[in-house]
């Protein structure tokens, strides 16, 4: 038990990130999936992309308040500052991931759900590039 502790504390941020990058993932997948078993058609291009979007958005406002508190611990003042900048990387992402569900399942004709969740961990570790390098930076004392 001792181990696993010290593991956590020296490596906390990351483990951290992956619990919240996998409940985003969670979150995310289970709005997109409620948005294509009632009422979008994935078969349709047009409606595929807004489950998508809405299942984004969705994932977007958990995981910026998640990381803001409990991964990267922010005490930046300007949180609408920092907000957009989150917000902005993870549109950049959101076109990654559009562009992956398009080619793989309008073009390919590969199964949505199985995309989805292959589009996610990528999405998760661009996310955290992003997240490290250019939004939640550590200010030097």
């Amino acid at each position: 038990m001792k181990k696993i502790i010290e593991i956590y504390k020296k490596y906390n941020e990351v483990i951290n990130y992956l619990i919240v990058g996998v409940l985003t993932t969670v979150i995310c997948l289970i709005v997109y999936y409620i948005c294509v078993f009632t009422f979008l058609n994935p078969n349709i291009p047009f409606e595929l992309q807004l489950a998508n979007v809405i299942s984004w958005l969705v994932a977007v406002i958990f995981a910026y308040v998640m990381n803001r508190r409990v991964v990267f611990k922010s005490k930046d003042k300007n949180v609408t500052k920092e907000a957009f900048k989150f917000f902005i990387a993870r549109l950049i992402t959101l076109f990654i991931d559009m562009a992956f569900m398009f080619g793989t399942v309008t073009i390919l004709k590969l199964n949505d759900k199985i995309m989805k969740i292959i589009s996610n961990i990528i999405v998760i570790i661009l996310n955290y590039i992003f997240s490290k390098l250019f939004i939640f930076l550590k200010k030097n004392s």
